[in-house]
């Protein structure tokens, strides 16, 4: 009597979507708790303002969002390589594959869900300090908050205006809560909300505050406002981030961020000097734009009296409207 012997069962499958889910879930926590606590303090502009600051924590919160996304698709890759592949001497095909309803919604919910949620926290972020540092026209959509005022005092939430003005190849900063003086490096009190006002004399540059967040283009005939508070004492470099010309590359100079008595002094300092130098006499008078080509009050003295250069260096008189 033939006895007929129990064909061998092939081993059971192993549950591969939960083994790449638990290690999904451990690789995906440390690589989110690296970057918040070791790479985010370390992450640019820094925290020098508010906008800084915001576009520091931003920058984390997407790399954290990230993060998941990245490990995942590169674990699925390797698992798939070490698991999935051909045993030496197997020369079949796989199984055919027809569809996993599961894995199509889990992908297009959880896409949607991340989607959505960068739409949301983008537009939160934008919103939240006043445009996040970039330039928003004439006609600011979003305002940071303060006392408009024509005069600047300490220990005051009033707002300090200063207008940037961009020419070939040099930046010139104006205030008018302080005579409309004019000076060629940038000076701000910490713990003050700030309103640029950028504009150019020629053609279109881009101010560029690194350490503040701040980003704005410079065009002619434009006032483009930005806003700021500077939160912490330190040096800010300022370059233009616009190609505008031959000598584009060496368009920089550096801010400062003081205390607010420092600040005061500096500028009242300034104000009187340029009075008693002749400057302001000099100086066309303050305005959100200028016309390069008819400003009489200004020549080639204001070179040695404001000390710009550059291949302008002053704004350009109406005799010769196309080169000063």
């Amino acid at each position: 009597m033939t006895t007929t012997q129990p064909a061998a069962q092939a081993p059971a499958e192993p549950r591969h979507g939960l083994r790449l889910f638990a290690i999904w879930i451990v690789l995906a926590l440390a690589a989110d708790l690296v970057i918040w606590f070791a790479w985010k303090p370390h992450l640019p502009p820094g925290d020098m303002s508010d906008a800084a600051r915001h576009q520091q924590f931003d920058i984390a919160v997407m790399a954290v969002s990230g993060a998941p996304v990245i490990v995942f698709v590169l674990l699925y890759f390797v698992y798939s390589i070490v698991v999935w592949r051909a045993k030496p001497g197997d020369d079949g095909d796989g199984a055919p594959i027809y569809g996993n309803t599961k894995v199509q919604a889990t992908w297009i919910v959880g896409t949607t869900v991340i989607v959505l949620w960068l739409f949301v926290f983008g537009t939160v972020e934008l919103v939240a300090p006043a445009g996040a540092g970039a330039g928003e026209g004439p006609s600011p959509i979003w305002k940071l908050a303060g006392t408009q005022s024509a005069t600047w005092t300490p220990n005051t939430n009033t707002m300090l205006q200063v207008q940037v003005i961009g020419q070939e190849w040099t930046w010139t900063y104006r205030y008018p809560q302080f005579g409309g003086m004019e000076s060629t490096a940038l000076y701000l009190p910490v713990d003050t909300p700030v309103t640029f006002h950028v504009t150019s004399l020629d053609v279109i540059h881009s101010f560029w505050a690194y350490q503040l967040g701040v980003k704005a283009d410079a065009n002619p005939q434009v006032d483009n406002v930005a806003y700021v508070t500077p939160k912490s004492l330190g040096s800010v470099t300022v370059r233009c981030n616009e190609l505008c010309g031959l000598w584009h590359g060496a368009m920089f100079n550096y801010g400062h961020v003081v205390t607010q008595s420092a600040f005061q002094s500096w500028a009242s300092g300034v104000q009187s000097r340029e009075q008693g130098d002749g400057v302001l006499a000099a100086l066309p008078p303050y305005a959100l734009t200028y016309d390069p080509t008819v400003i009489p009050q200004l020549g080639k003295n204001i070179v040695t009296i404001d000390g710009i250069t550059g291949a302008a260096g002053y704004y350009y008189p109406p005799s010769d409207p196309v080169t000063p």
